[in-house]
């Protein structure tokens, strides 16, 4: 396929650490097509490591490695070296520098960072809240969440909800309807905690009927209106001034960029 680059990512572990740069990468090459579906966890023998080598080499492929182990890591090096094979390794030039640095050279364990460890409990407990309290299903929750997120429909707030879940944050949030009368329960929860999240009406819009397609919906609904769009962001605008609310314009933000906004403003709070 024209413009396609096949990339090969390999790991003694999960591999999820490159998966994350290729992301990155390939959104700058947006005329591109990254093939990423050649992923190779856990090997953990050279006979493997050489074999995934040669698929890759055959495939005109880029290879991106994670593996933490110096001898695998030094063999793709050797074969890429002597047979023109594009080869990154993401782990071992960091770990020379800090050898070099320090004197200190790493454990070489892999999946060091997904062991159960007390962090990991603590973004699975996260998770089950978010889902718990997602939509303001149970307001109570309110008062146990780290933060809650308020906005009209199709703001983001279950992704982002999510995304900061797999943070360790407890988060929950409610959706706001004009028609709908706030929680009482909102009065007690500390003001400091609430974020406001606002979309420009014509996005908002767009991101309704993009819904409404998916589900196989008709538009014919108020609920990609645009005066009653304006009026509902006009409405949620209230809410937020009522409760000096911390707002977020999510217009053209990804989820990532959001939840780093979120995370700064609470760094400032501290």
């Amino acid at each position: 396929m024209k413009n396609e680059i096949i990339i090969y990512s390999i790991s003694d572990s999960l591999g999820e650490t490159s998966q994350k740069l290729l992301t990155a990468v390939s959104a700058q090459y947006p005329d591109l097509n990254f093939n990423k579906s050649y992923r190779f966890p856990l090997v953990n023998r050279e006979e493997e490591l050489l074999g995934i080598l040669q698929d890759a080499l055959k495939d005109k492929a880029i290879v991106v490695s994670t593996l933490v182990n110096h001898r695998l890591a030094e063999t793709a090096r050797n074969f890429s070296q002597q047979t023109g094979l594009m080869y990154l390794d993401l782990m071992h030039p960091f770990f020379e520098m800090i050898q070099a640095r320090t004197g200190s050279s790493p454990i070489e364990e892999p999946g060091t960072v997904h062991k159960l460890d007390t962090e990991y409990f603590n973004r699975i407990a996260a998770i089950e809240f978010a889902v718990k309290y997602d939509d303001g299903k149970n307001p109570q929750g309110f008062i146990d969440s780290d933060l809650v997120l308020l906005g009209v429909s199709r703001t983001s707030k279950t992704p982002l909800s999510m995304y900061l879940a797999n943070k360790g944050y407890k988060v929950s949030n409610l959706p706001l309807i004009p028609e709908v009368p706030l929680p009482q329960i909102l009065e007690d929860v500390d003001p400091h905690k609430l974020v406001g999240l606002v979309c420009h009406p014509d996005n908002l819009s767009r991101i309704r009927s993009n819904r409404l397609d998916s589900l196989g919906l008709n538009h014919s609904t108020s609920y990609t209106d645009l005066e009653k769009i304006y009026n509902e962001l006009d409405y949620s605008q209230q809410v937020f001034k009522r409760f000096g609310i911390f707002t977020i314009d999510v217009t053209d933000k990804s989820i990532e960029e959001t939840a780093y906004v979120i995370e700064e403003h609470f760094k400032e709070m501290e």
